[in-house]
């Protein structure tokens, strides 16, 4: 005959033991999806950082094409509501367009600075070319990083166990940053 003392008492330790196990999965799950969550916020911030240096340069291009390039006024005019929407987004989604808007802006900038033999033999002008350029190189890795991130996150989160302790603990999707349509070419910077 069995004990029943015995065998309530082994019942006991393996609910204990059962709820520690979910509690240290919980634990490790939730820590786990912290450090994730804090990886895409950096990753993010450093496309914030790169896109800010970027737009500290369009002033200075703006000044160097009005000299040469009087007369389009409408291009240096889309230039300066790109940099002002750039610097206003607050989301990932606004960011990502007012980016859009920016490469289709500088993109017409030096449509216009080819016309200018002058302005394309300016020391400055090149200068700030290559300026622009490597910013624009640091900005494609910054995406490239952000992207895996929130890859490697909203896996984590939608991935079985994950998700049900995503659920508890109300982690939500990360969105991508992407580029749209004409927008996806970079932007071209010549040399001569």
């Amino acid at each position: 005959m069995v004990d029943v003392g015995i065998l309530f008492g082994g019942c006991i330790v393996l609910v204990i033991a059962v709820v520690l196990a979910v509690l240290a999965a919980g634990v490790f799950f939730y820590n786990s999806f912290i450090v994730k969550r804090n990886r895409v916020k950096t990753a993010w911030a450093q496309i914030d950082v790169q896109l800010k240096k970027r737009a500290d340069l369009v002033p200075n291009l703006v000044e160097a094409v009005k000299g040469y390039a009087k007369h389009e006024k409408g291009v240096l005019e889309n230039v300066a509501k790109a940099r002002a929407a750039m610097l206003s987004a607050k989301t990932a989604k606004e960011t990502a367009q007012a980016d859009n808007m920016m490469t289709a802006a500088l993109k017409s900038l030096f449509a216009v600075a080819e016309a200018y033999p002058e302005l394309k033999a300016s020391e400055n002008f090149k200068h700030l070319q290559v300026e622009l350029s490597d910013v624009e190189g640091k900005i494609a890795y910054s995406r490239q990083f952000y992207n895996d991130s929130v890859y490697d996150y909203n896996n984590s989160i939608m991935q079985f166990p994950g998700n049900i302790f995503a659920g508890i603990f109300k982690f939500e999707k990360e969105e991508f940053f992407r580029a749209e349509g004409e927008e996806k070419e970079p932007v071209k910077v010549k040399f001569e």
